[in-house]
């Protein structure tokens, strides 16, 4: 059995740990979701997809604007090309006197720049895969916010969390020290005897069994606190700093039905994601529309040749036309008929979603504040029968096996009540987030 002294260091330890001696730096519960919607690793994740969105827009609308090209080559080989022609003999009449003379056919060196332009004037397709591209980018965007939502999510429950643990841990502090308490009187007694060891050994396992909740309390506060800080993107473990204010919402199920509707992140991103896989299905007739570009060049030649002169330009009009490809087009199209199909059936399963959600949320938000009014008074009814039981106890009316059970009694009293307040905490966040009102703008 442990002596009296050891059971006072034992507390004194025990309440040094509980008051932190290395206090973490703390955050507000605003604060805690600012920051998740700007640091976290998902949310960096989002925003980089976003510019990857938009450099694939730069791509495909290049496409269907002019391009515009310079060239120059330098040429030299290993020595000029020679054939024998006749030439006139004489640059004065007759003409008809020629004689055979050694020609330059391919000079050794030649040199060659040109200016090349590339207009497509009629593209249908190219259009319309630019204007689908920006479709992706608002996708990508709407994406983004709704992962800030998600994590804020995260981070917000994570401070919920570190909040029922810091009340769990002082419920199991009280415990411990109400434990400590009749283990101590018991042990008195024992050493008076007065009382036996039964008693003292009952006494001396509701202490152990206070002191393992107590340790599995603060051991949860860890973790909490651990996971609010990767959450926010913090390098370091956060505290939370107060209760935070959850109220607010639509009052009733219907008027939240419709704020969901438009407001919640998912929804606007699933019909943004339905709109656009209509419109690259209604846009598939442009895949049989002709191509029509104007392709002109201007050119410096040195030396000139009998087929190239010094300089000159060039313009050419190129119809492209496919007229059978396999199929393919035909392939694309029944793709794209599925994607919209899928969208359109994501879209509609979000919203039944949504509405579950807010209905649902709604009803265990009823549930939670009763069940709080019951645990917080079976908490105060068990407080009291623990306090008559003890005193009893001390005038011998009631054994250590009363004691023992109105104290483990007490305690899981208490541990529901902070579950419970816990669950209401988290009812409303549930219900702020299923009308689309969190986070707030």
């Amino acid at each position: 059995m442990r002596s009296t002294p050891v059971l006072c260091g034992l507390l004194l330890a025990t309440a040094t740990r509980a008051q932190d001696p290395a206090p973490l730096a703390s955050v507000d519960f605003d604060e805690a979701v600012r920051l998740a919607s700007q640091r976290s690793v998902p949310v960096e994740v989002a925003a980089e997809e976003v510019n990857r969105t938009e450099a694939l827009l730069a791509e495909t609308r290049a496409s269907a604007l002019p391009l515009v090209s310079a060239n120059g080559t330098w040429t030299r080989i290993d020595h000029a090309r020679t054939a024998t022609a006749l030439v006139p003999a004489s640059p004065t009449p007759p003409p008809w006197e020629v004689r055979p003379a050694t020609v330059v056919a391919v000079p050794q060196i030649i040199e060659n720049g040109n200016l090349a332009v590339s207009v497509p004037l009629l593209a249908p397709s190219r259009w319309y895969q630019w204007s689908h591209a920006a479709d992706q980018a608002g996708i990508a965007r709407a994406s983004e916010i709704d992962v800030r939502r998600q994590v804020a999510i995260v981070a917000a429950r994570a401070y919920l969390t570190i909040i029922a643990q810091k009340r769990l841990i002082d419920v199991s502090q009280r415990a411990v020290s109400n434990a400590a308490a009749h283990y101590d009187y018991a042990h008195v007694r024992h050493l008076g005897g007065i009382g036996n060891a039964l008693d003292e050994a009952r006494a001396d396992q509701q202490l152990a069994t206070s002191q393992a909740q107590f340790e599995n309390a603060v051991a949860g506060l860890v973790r909490a606190q651990e996971a609010l800080a990767i959450a926010v993107g913090s390098p370091t473990p956060l505290d939370a700093r107060a209760e935070p204010d959850l109220g607010g919402g639509p009052t009733s199920p219907e008027e939240g039905i419709s704020s969901a509707e438009e407001g919640r992140t998912d929804i606007l991103l699933a019909r943004e994601r339905s709109a656009a896989a209509h419109r690259v299905a209604a846009d598939s007739w442009a895949d049989w529309m002709p191509t029509l570009s104007l392709n002109a060049l201007a050119y410096l030649q040195d030396p000139a040749t009998s087929t190239t002169p010094n300089r000159g330009w060039q313009a050419q009009l190129v119809l492209s036309f496919p007229l059978y490809e396999g199929g393919l087009r035909r392939g694309q199209q029944g793709e794209r008929d599925a994607l919209e199909a899928e969208a359109r059936i994501v879209l509609q399963g979000t919203l039944d979603q949504a509405r579950s959600d807010v209905r649902s949320a709604y009803s265990n938000l009823d549930h939670a504040l009763a069940a709080l009014e019951q645990t917080r008074r079976a908490a105060d009814r068990a407080r009291t029968a623990l306090t008559i039981v003890e005193e009893a106890f001390k005038a011998g009316a009631t054994t250590s096996l009363d004691v023992t059970d109105a104290e483990r009694t007490a305690r899981d009293a208490d541990s529901a009540a902070v579950i419970a307040e816990d669950a209401v905490r988290q009812s409303r966040l549930d219900l702020l987030s299923a009308v689309g009102r969190f986070p707030g703008p």
